[in-house]
């Protein structure tokens, strides 16, 4: 299964990811999807590899805690990807979610978050 994964198409490895996350499985998501040696860039920080993309999803399931989220733009060209999405949990929002993705050989290599947390 793993070569079966690894030869997925950008397009195929991003809807594998916005399935999951969307159903809250990050770390299956995080396994099956994010690259062992990943960057991902942050508000908070430069964070790496699958231990930093655990740790930004614990701080996102945090702060929108069961929130479902609505992907209102979704592009991929070659090997990089960009999603703009919104969420809103019981106390808080978001509305302004963006995410680019750079994609090869199966696995999220690199990604930049940017979100804002509002009340609601």
């Amino acid at each position: 299964m793993t070569e079966e994964l690894r030869g997925r198409s950008p397009g195929e490895v991003f809807e594998d990811h916005l399935r999951l996350a969307g159903e809250h499985r990050f770390d299956e998501d995080i396994e099956r999807n994010v690259a062992p040696d990943c960057v991902i860039l942050e508000r908070r920080g430069v964070f790496h590899g699958r231990d930093g993309a655990r740790e930004l999803a614990r701080l996102l399931a945090e702060e929108l805690p069961d929130a479902p989220y609505t992907y209102t733009s979704r592009l991929v060209a070659g090997r990089v990807a960009f999603l703009e999405w919104t969420a809103e949990a019981e106390h808080s929002r978001v509305r302004d979610g963006a995410d680019s993705f750079v994609i090869e050989n199966g696995w999220i290599t690199a990604q930049t978050i940017h979100y804002t947390v509002e009340p609601v």
